[in-house]
């Protein structure tokens, strides 16, 4: 990869590609996702778990993204990788690196809490007695 005149590795980050990205760590944690909730018993438990895990993630990771996209805006086009770190002169140049690291992590947490209030309706329409009805 090129560098520019700063040391900041070149082409600078895009949203589109954090987001693509974001979504595809997201969509690879529903798995572990999966893995935790059917490891709970009980039917009342495991809807509980999905219930709380989605409310409680995604009011975090909607707080993220929010202000990732905030200081996305902020940084003016000098969004920089969290690998260009060294290359900050200033306290107030860290927005440049910490935008697209909150933004990436908000909707990596918006994704599992989509997962898991699916899986949550999953779980509760389930006939009693199946697998999935625990």
């Amino acid at each position: 990869m090129a560098l520019d005149q700063d040391g900041v590795m070149l082409p600078r980050l895009r949203p589109a590609d954090v987001a693509r990205q974001a979504v595809t760590f997201g969509l690879l944690g529903v798995v572990p996702l999966v893995v935790a909730a059917l490891s709970i018993t009980g039917h009342s438990n495991r809807r509980e778990f999905l219930a709380v895990v989605s409310g409680l993630v995604g009011l975090f990771g909607a707080i993220l993204l929010v202000v990732g996209a905030g200081f996305w805006w902020a940084s003016a086009g000098d969004v920089r990788r969290v690998r260009d770190w060294r290359t900050l002169t200033t306290q107030a140049a860290s927005v440049t690196v910490v935008g697209p690291l909150f933004l990436r992590s908000g909707l990596f947490l918006l994704v599992l809490a989509a997962a898991a209030l699916g899986l949550g309706h999953l779980v509760a329409a389930a006939p009693y007695g199946s697998w999935l009805h625990g």
